[in-house]
């Protein structure tokens, strides 16, 4: 078992290198390894406090800015500027089926061969439409589409049949799969809402994790439990988003997480967004700094 994870652990190291050589490296371990897209319009956010040197931000956001003033029709279509559709020409609706069982992903870029792989889970009455919106979430998962493709990364929108131990197994089939098609280049798992039950499930799986890169958690439920986890065993990056006035998941409890974590030097990050409600996180988040520092954090 030994001899097998540092293999795996070996493969991460020159998948990341092949990552920096095919993107370009970066000016600093900040920005990381990927080039912007449309940076002028969702990285330029006001931080209203910092703290860890950087790691734990509080973010200042504005319905009336975020929202009315972002979308030509309130969180139901983003202004055009703020999207490049044009990535839907590499967007593939997919059935891939492990063992007896199917699973429905939307597939954004290359099959085989990319640098990286970001999959991201929905909550609770989602499915994999959500994560590939352009219109919805001020443009946010257009952003990232973008971002991951033109990066030379595949991106898998997920429609999880549930959220418990079935669902967790498929996730963590599509995570082998996706490590194995990408010949061993990152993967990162994102889980939203209600998802980060299947997140949760995953980091507690031995197995699926040593095939994994990073996570990101985005206003999802707390986990007491994750410090002890086989993922964090393996120091494996996190990043946390949340709103501050999220009535589903408080955000002081997932800061208390953070706060263990950070403590113990842990690889770790957190953005809680001022006044954010729960969905503010898939609006918010800046994707480009999430992913450098889980693909940094990682090396």
């Amino acid at each position: 078992m030994k001899s097998r994870m540092s293999t795996v652990h070996f493969v991460f190291a020159v998948a990341l290198a092949t990552v920096f050589s095919v993107i370009g490296s970066p000016a600093t371990a900040q920005e990381g390894p990927l080039k912007p897209f449309k940076d002028e319009l969702f990285s330029k956010q006001t931080i209203l406090e910092k703290a860890d040197n950087g790691d734990y931000e509080i973010v200042d956001y504005q319905e009336m800015r975020d929202i009315n003033g972002r979308d030509r029709e309130p969180e139901m279509h983003v202004r055009s500027q703020y999207i490049d559709t044009a990535v839907r020409s590499v967007q593939e609706d997919q059935a891939l089926v492990f063992g007896d069982r199917k699973l429905n992903v939307t597939r954004v870029g290359q099959a085989e061969g990319e640098a990286f792989v970001v999959i991201f889970i929905h909550g609770r009455g989602g499915d994999r439409r959500l994560g590939v919106d352009d219109q919805k979430f001020g443009g946010n998962f257009n952003r990232l589409k973008n971002l991951v493709v033109r990066n030379g990364g595949t991106y898998y929108s997920v429609s999880v049949p549930a959220f418990d131990d079935k669902g967790a197994a498929d996730v963590g089939a599509l995570i082998r799969y996706a490590f194995e098609q990408a010949a061993g280049r990152p993967v990162i798992l994102a889980c939203a809402s209600m998802g980060g039950i299947l997140c949760q499930h995953i980091t507690r799986d031995k197995e699926t994790v040593r095939y994994m890169a990073g996570m990101v958690l985005l206003g999802g439920p707390p986990d007491p439990g994750l410090p002890t986890t086989p993922f964090v065993k393996l120091g494996l990056p996190i990043y946390f988003a949340h709103g501050s006035a999220d009535k589903v998941y408080a955000a002081q409890d997932q800061i208390d997480i953070y706060r263990k974590l950070h403590l113990a030097k842990y690889p770790v990050r957190f953005t809680l967004f001022a006044t954010g409600s729960h969905g503010t996180p898939i609006r918010m988040v800046d994707w480009r700094k999430v992913l450098n520092f889980v693909l940094v954090a990682h090396r």
